[in-house]
């Protein structure tokens, strides 16, 4: 009986891990709010090693659509504008000597359902993962009745238990993504 309980454990987690993911993801897609999160693919070349963009200098968002990088050594100031320009972002910094400014500009209607159609891309695989995570526990309920001779109305029950943490998941899943869809819609 414990492993049933284990089984529904297992099963918790793989779906929060997915909605945790999930969660990451949506973060660094860019929605024409300034948001230090898209930075954190960034690598910039620190004395030979590539280092990420917060590990050497401050990353701060003063207003709605700026992000500011002040570095702490002035001297790779060039080294940090050329990995955001080399970047997949298609953002171009502005370097007065002292610190970076990075502009964050509106979208364009047709980006916008660009990014919508990613978001839904990301939403599904999630689901996906979810959907696996069910299936996974399931199996392993019905196994456990055939093998370690689990009563019957147990599994029932585990089954059923399983099928409420999946609907409760894929809920969130469309949360998260009428959250990011308004986000990116809102001009």
């Amino acid at each position: 009986m414990s492993d049933v309980k284990q089984y529904q454990q297992q099963a918790e987690t793989g779906m929060q891990n997915a909605i945790e993911y999930l969660d990451e993801k949506l973060a660094h897609i860019r929605a024409g709010k300034a948001n230090p999160k898209i930075l954190d693919d960034i690598m910039v070349s620190y004395y030979g090693t590539m280092t990420p963009l917060n590990q050497v200098g401050t990353v701060t968002v003063p207003d709605a659509r700026t992000i500011v990088i002040t570095p702490w050594e002035k001297k790779i100031i060039k080294d940090i504008e050329k990995a955001i320009i080399d970047s997949p972002l298609g953002i171009m910094p502005e370097n007065n000597g002292d610190l970076i400014r990075i502009g964050i500009p509106p979208l364009t209607e047709e980006r916008r359902k660009v990014l919508v159609k990613q978001v839904k891309g990301e939403v599904e695989e999630a689901k996906i993962s979810v959907r696996n995570a069910r299936r996974d526990a399931i199996d392993a309920v019905k196994k456990s009745v055939k093998a370690d001779g689990t009563p019957e109305d147990v599994a029932k029950d585990a089954e059923a238990a399983i099928q409420k943490l999946h609907d409760k998941y894929i809920s969130r899943c469309d949360e998260l993504f009428a959250a990011k869809e308004k986000e990116i819609l809102t001009v």
